[in-house]
């Protein structure tokens, strides 16, 4: 009998006791945890593995964002001479329209055979009709060219391109000129003479159209064009980089030959033949210049200035 007290005694000894409460954790073990994942989405899973692969295969064919500035507007070549000479000159485009029954005259013959040489100008044939709503009633001939928006580039691109060539940047800015052929001309210096791009404000200021593609000769295809929203804004973001800003002036305190800052990094600036520099251009330059003209002319055109300004940098640079 005293055996069998001592083993309830020790089975009695061995119960637990009161204990704490678990604060609900069995309670949550025991919730679901909602619907079972697809296969693709569980780590480790076979489906997930090639979930993944596949997303990103489509990453790298997808393009990178491009860094830039606006876009332009498309635009219409219209006319037998105008259309072969922009073909001729190498203005970008995109679709040349052709009149149904059209006179197949010389004119017409050498812009076909332009077009086709390109190779990435679409042809197609339209009544006249069409081509009278696509250019407003003007006088088309039978032809129209199509050319897209030009691509502007952002203006600290321009920057970044002559630093990454080992260069000081040059840079032309251009305030109040409206003339496209003024602005193609200035491409074709800036080309020349090894600048790095030129800077347009957005309103009263010539764009890169057709006209300006011309004028530039093919150098719009190598040199950038950035526009700008407020040129006053750009050339201080210049001017914090460490660029001297100078803007050519006919009453300038320095003449283009004594200006030390134009051998190092420099924007120059170059106002309209009328007006010159704004007010506000003008104050935010760090140096006005002039250039010395012993004949006694007022002014020079906006093209010839820059290509003058442009000389003495390259000579310096030399």
């Amino acid at each position: 009998m005293a055996g069998n007290s001592q083993r309830r005694n020790r089975r009695t000894s061995n119960k637990k006791g009161m204990q704490v409460g678990s604060g609900g954790q069995r309670r949550r073990g025991l919730e679901g945890k909602g619907p079972t994942p697809p296969a693709s989405a569980r780590k480790g899973h076979k489906k997930n593995r090639v979930a993944n692969a596949q997303a990103k295969q489509a990453a790298a064919r997808r393009p990178a964002p491009r860094r830039g500035g606006v876009k332009g507007t498309s635009e219409m070549v219209v006319g037998r001479n105008p259309v072969y000479e922009a073909l001729r000159d190498g203005v970008p485009a995109t679709t040349l329209y052709v009149q149904q029954y059209i006179d197949n005259d010389e004119r017409v013959r050498e812009a076909l055979q332009l077009a086709g040489e390109r190779g990435n100008i679409h042809l197609m044939e339209a009544p006249r009709p069409e081509l009278d709503r696509m250019t407003n009633g003007l006088n088309h001939q039978g032809l129209v060219l199509q050319v897209p928006p030009y691509e502007y580039a952002d203006p600290q691109d321009l920057t970044a391109a002559a630093y990454d060539n080992g260069e000081e940047p040059l840079i032309v800015a251009l305030d109040g000129v409206t003339d496209p052929r003024n602005l193609g001309a200035i491409v074709r210096s800036v080309s020349a003479f090894g600048g790095h791009g030129v800077v347009v404000p957005e309103r009263r200021a010539a764009g890169m159209t057709a006209g300006a593609w011309k004028s530039s000769a093919g150098t719009a295809a190598r040199t950038p064009v950035s526009r700008v929203t407020n040129l006053t804004r750009a050339l201080e973001a210049y001017k914090k980089e460490g660029i001297a800003v100078v803007g050519l002036a006919a009453d300038g305190e320095h003449t283009v030959e004594d200006l030390e800052a134009l051998g190092g990094p420099v924007v120059i600036v170059i106002g309209s033949e009328g007006k010159g520099l704004g007010r506000l251009v003008g104050e935010t330059c760090d140096y006005r210049v002039r250039i010395s003209m012993p004949g006694g002319a007022e002014s020079l055109n906006a093209g010839v200035a820059a290509g003058i300004v442009m000389y003495e940098v390259a000579r310096r640079r030399a």
